[in-house]
């Protein structure tokens, strides 16, 4: 029985070209289902839906949470779906296999006041890495822009005059973002100032750069943010994208349209944009029930 889980594996490696990781993951699971299952049938044929529903029913004793019951089981699936394409199953048992319902969880968000704290601790204005740790937070902010997006921006992408960012997520589809006005002065001053410290090779493009005149990386500029959370006091699970998600909520918030925030954030579909108005309404009733 392990022989076709090795197949299965050399398949998600060689055809779908599946990281390390991901293979690890399906090994994992797949070994834990085979070592509940080798007792109780000699073949992959002889496993029945019933085994199936035991197996699932064992995870959640054994007080799995459910959304790793639900990776398990979807491993389990993507194994048969493989033994049948592959004609090594006549039937596949999984068919009518239920997940577990996976409660979706939405994102952490930084309150208006929090987000307040937060760009207002870098406050030297004499040194240039915090005239561009200010302008990129207000940036991260006053677009919505991914960190990824940030960090791939160059000089050539800000429009000072214009209060413009072009932005190229990768997909061949630019978005030209505005910019707030309160963004605009630290955007400037960290480029007729900051960088121009920072910058060690005249032709350089990169916007953001790092103590050695390089493009700032998105690691890099994690632990930026991380280290100003802390010296806020800020007692939340800041992400990189955190600063995206609060831009999107507080413009719902302000009673934005869903798609023109889709249209700033870049989504491709409006189901995606659709979390923030779950979040503003759950922020709603918290309010209610607080004020109840």
């Amino acid at each position: 029985m392990r022989r076709r889980i090795d197949d299965f594996l050399h398949y998600l490696e060689t055809e779908k070209h599946c990281s390390d990781n991901t293979i690890s993951a399906y090994r994992n699971d797949l070994t834990q289902f085979v070592d509940f299952a080798s007792d109780k049938v000699s073949s992959w044929d002889d496993v029945a839906k019933s085994n199936l529903v035991s197996y699932v029913q064992t995870l959640r004793d054994r007080n799995y949470a459910s959304s790793t019951v639900a990776r398990k089981v979807a491993a389990v699936k993507s194994f048969f779906h493989f033994m049948l394409d592959q004609d090594i199953l006549d039937d596949d048992p999984t068919a009518t296999l239920d997940s577990p319902k996976v409660k979706k969880r939405l994102p952490k968000i930084l309150s208006p006041q929090e987000i307040e704290t937060l760009l207002g601790q870098p406050t030297d204005s004499s040194d240039p890495k915090t005239l561009r740790d200010k302008a990129f937070l207000e940036l991260l902010y006053a677009t919505g822009l991914r960190v990824s997006e940030l960090v791939s921006l160059n000089v050539q992408d800000l429009g000072l005059e214009e209060q413009i960012v072009h932005c190229d997520s990768g997909t061949n589809k630019e978005r030209i973002l505005p910019v707030w006005d309160r963004a605009m002065p630290h955007l400037r001053n960290y480029v007729e100032r900051g960088r121009l410290v920072l910058l060690k090779d005249p032709y350089e493009d990169a916007l953001f750069l790092n103590h050695r005149g390089q493009r700032l990386t998105r690691q890099g500029l994690w632990l930026i943010i991380k280290g100003y959370v802390e010296s806020a006091g800020l007692d939340v699970d800041v992400t990189p994208h955190t600063l995206r998600h609060s831009f999107a909520t507080h413009l719902i918030d302000r009673g934005a349209e869903l798609r023109d925030v889709q249209k700033l954030l870049g989504h491709a579909n409006i189901s995606t944009t659709q979390i923030y108005t779950e979040m503003h309404q759950e922020q709603e009733e918290e309010s209610e029930g607080a004020s109840a």
